[in-house]
């Protein structure tokens, strides 16, 4: 039996399927610049094909090349996340900012990712974790409607729910995760899971968050799942209440990790330690090839960036929320289940 052609993503057919969606998604676009505008942000706009295109262990990035009118050729790198550039420009002084980012993580794809996407990501000078929180809070109130519905689930914004990482293992896992920090086995046992061959903590923990905390959480209401074990929070500070873990949260809605956060650590030396560290890790991982540190923004923190807050959201998924789109595909202009490259 002949397999039915699919369409290229251009065609009318294609497309139309996809314009309710993207025109939520333009609406969606122009409320959130209104939203920052309003509340004096600047919107900025930094360069994509970078040197250094981040420092996360589990991310990989793309390669590509620079040829200079002589022809000389430098390795170049799309970026991850416009973190690196926004922080340089907020140790410049450009106060509080934000970007709608055009980013790349390669080997990605599902009905949650693709390997090109757009970030809002926006830095808060003087903001702390509760600060950023609230800001969140009323940034969705401001563009999504009071109830949402996204992939069969439905969630109701008037109120939000904040729990600790620790708090959701002890409720969802049964487990202490900061005691059993760093052992593998005492994590499994409490937990009633079976370690497998060369699981590591880490594997481990990421494991019984994708498993048990995520499903259970961000469902009838949006859910800030906060203070992270340290290790897991490479450039956010570490809460000085108890340095085993840091400031960041995580945001799900209608059961979608939305955004990632960070009380952002502003110690240069501190930093560049752990960059070391996590290059080591990333290596002994992957194998991937590598960038220079990032000396740029290093030398930005010692000058002196100030403290802020800072949070990195995909619009993507954002869009899907608010038009009650299925896939990704579904809320970008050439996506949809078309071709491969049409």
């Amino acid at each position: 039996m002949p397999q039915p052609t699919l369409q290229p993503n251009w065609h009318p057919e294609q497309l139309a399927a996809r314009l309710p969606f993207l025109r939520r998604r333009a609406l969606l676009t122009q409320a959130v610049r209104g939203f920052f505008t309003a509340r004096g942000y600047l919107e900025v706009e930094t360069p994509y094909a970078v040197p250094t295109p981040g420092e996360e262990v589990h991310l990989s990035a793309l390669r590509t090349e620079r040829c200079s009118p002589r022809g000389e050729r430098e390795t170049l790198w799309l970026h991850t996340s416009p973190e690196f550039a926004m922080k340089k420009l907020l140790a410049g002084g450009a106060g509080p900012i934000f970007q709608l980012a055009r980013v790349w993580r390669n080997g990605e794809g599902s009905d949650l990712h693709a390997p090109e996407f757009t970030l809002l990501e926006w830095y808060r000078p003087g903001a702390g974790m509760a600060d950023l929180i609230a800001e969140t809070v009323a940034l969705l109130r401001a563009v999504l409607p009071p109830v949402v519905t996204c992939r069969g689930v439905t969630t109701d914004l008037s109120r939000v729910e904040t729990v600790t990482l620790a708090a959701a293992f002890a409720r969802h896992v049964g487990a202490d995760l900061l005691a059993t920090a760093d052992d593998a086995a005492a994590l499994a046992a409490q937990a009633g899971a079976r370690l497998r061959p060369g699981e590591t903590w880490e594997d481990l923990f990421f494991r019984l968050l994708l498993e048990r905390v995520e499903p259970a959480i961000g469902r009838a209401h949006p859910t800030f799942l906060t203070h992270w074990p340290a290790a897991q929070a490479a450039l956010a500070r570490r809460d000085p209440a108890d340095p085993r873990v840091a400031e960041r949260f995580e945001l799900f809605v209608c059961g979608i990790e939305l955004a990632n956060a960070f009380v952002e650590l502003t110690d240069a030396a501190e930093q560049r330690a752990r960059f070391v560290a996590d290059r080591a890790r990333r290596h002994a991982l992957t194998g991937a090839p590598d960038w220079p540190l990032d000396e740029a923004l290093l030398a930005a923190l010692e000058h002196g960036m100030p403290p802020s807050a800072g949070i990195a959201l995909g619009f993507d998924r954002l869009a899907m929320i608010a038009a009650g789109a299925d896939r990704i595909g579904q809320v970008t202009w050439l996506g949809g289940d078309a071709l491969p490259g049409a």
